[in-house]
This record gives structure tokens, C-alpha cells and sequence, in this order.
């Protein structure tokens, strides 16, 4: 039987806002004219690309908002990785360290939105399982497919991976995914201000172990 996620903040305090058509017109609040600027060079390549389905004359247009936005989240992390390689040769951060930070960081903001916004109308369920379903997702099919389908243009060519503590890693996450469920039973399946203080002091050790690991710090008795 599924454990229900019970949310303390109301449901009532959803913003309906979210279901209205996308507007560039120029904000009358100056904090919202400030976030305007920064977002506009990301939203409006969106707005004049993607058909808005919230709009009732673009509804039936949803297969190209659909497969449009897959490919503009690939253009924009293609981006991101790009950028942040070049900021950590220009400043000595190891790729390691900066994949395990930034990219991470970077590519988790959309399950933070989506997780925010269902959490706010009570889905607790649905907040939970998108951020555990999105980690099974990029495991599973983001990282064999990119490897598949270059093993097949260079006539199936093996793919080599090679890191300094990637088998450690990988048993410090499940152990990680252990204590995730561990924390949120003994919290009683609530959201509350205690169980996101201990999922950063679990954040935190993981990264620590994981860059001790990677600059041979701390020794992986397994060796890929």
C-alpha cells in the first residue's frame, strides 16, 4: 500500500495564476520588472517558438509545445554544460566537482518548480515521485540513449567511463535513498521544516564524500 504524503501548508494557497497564457507585457512592480530582464532572453525564444496550450485557439497544437520543449531544455543544457566546463577551466574547478555543484544545481531547478507547484495545490504524492521518477528517468534512458546512439554511428564502439570513486558514489546514493525514506517515515510522511533541514545535511555529506572521493582523498576500494 502507497504512504500518503500529507502537506501542512493548504491547498488554498495555490497560485491559479499558473494557468493562465503566457503575456510579455512589461510588469508594473519593480521586483517583477527586474525578474522580467533576467528571464526574458529564456522566455521569449519560448514564446514566439512553443504555442501557448493555455491559449483555447492553440490547445490542439499541444504535440509541438510537447516535442518543442524537449528540444529546447536539450539546446539549453547543452548550453549549460558548456558554459559551466568553461567557467571551471578558467577558475580551476574540477569537472567533478563542478558537475556534482552547478550542473546539479542547474538541472534540478525544473523538478524544484513542478515539485512547488503541485506541493502548493496538496499533491504531495505527485511533488515526492517526480523527484525520485525524474532520477530513475535520467539513469535509465538519459544516460544510455545519448551512449547508444553513439556506439551505433561509430558502428557499436564501447563507450569508456572512467572515474576515481564512481562504484563508491554509487553505493553512497543508495545508502542516500535509504536514509531519504528513513527521514521522511520519521517525520510521519509530513513536509515540515525538520525534514528539509536534515535532506541538506544529507545533500551536504553526500557532496563532501563524493569530492573526497573524486580528488582521491578518501580511497574507493573499487577502482573503475
Amino acid at each position: 500500500m502507497g504512504c500518503l504524503l500529507v502537506l501542512q501548508q493548504p491547498a488554498e494557497t495555490a497560485e491559479e495564476e499558473d494557468d493562465q497564457p503566457l503575456s510579455l507585457s512589461w510588469p508594473s512592480n519593480a521586483r517583477k520588472q527586474v525578474t522580467f530582464l533576467i528571464v526574458l532572453p529564456i522566455v521569449f525564444p519560448l514564446w514566439i517558438t512553443l504555442p501557448d496550450v493555455r491559449k483555447p485557439a492553440s490547445k490542439k497544437f499541444f504535440p509541438v509545445t510537447f516535442f518543442g520543449s524537449i528540444t529546447w531544455i536539450a539546446v539549453f543544457s547543452y548550453l549549460m554544460v558548456w558554459w559551466a566546463h568553461q567557467v571551471g577551466e578558467t577558475i580551476g574547478i574540477s569537472e567533478e566537482i563542478m558537475g556534482l555543484t552547478i550542473l546539479a544545481a542547474g538541472t534540478s531547478i525544473p523538478d524544484l518548480i513542478t515539485s512547488v507547484i503541485v506541493a502548493r495545490k496538496g499533491l504531495g504524492d505527485m511533488a515526492v515521485s517526480s523527484s525520485v521518477g525524474s532520477n530513475i528517468f535520467d539513469i535509465t534512458v538519459g544516460l544510455p540513449l545519448p551512449w547508444l546512439l553513439y556506439t551505433i554511428i561509430h558502428r557499436f564502439t564501447p563507450v569508456t567511463v572512467s572515474s576515481n570513486g564512481l562504484f563508491c558514489a554509487i553505493v553512497l546514493l543508495f545508502i542516500m535513498l535509504l536514509f531519504v525514506i528513513l527521514s521522511i517515515a520519521l517525520c510521519k510522511w509530513r513536509m515540515n521544516k525538520i525534514l528539509g533541514f536534515i535532506m541538506f545535511g544529507l545533500y551536504f555529506v553526500f557532496l563532501v564524500v563524493s569530492v573526497l572521493l573524486e580528488n582521491k582523498v578518501l580511497e574507493c576500494p573499487v577502482s573503475i
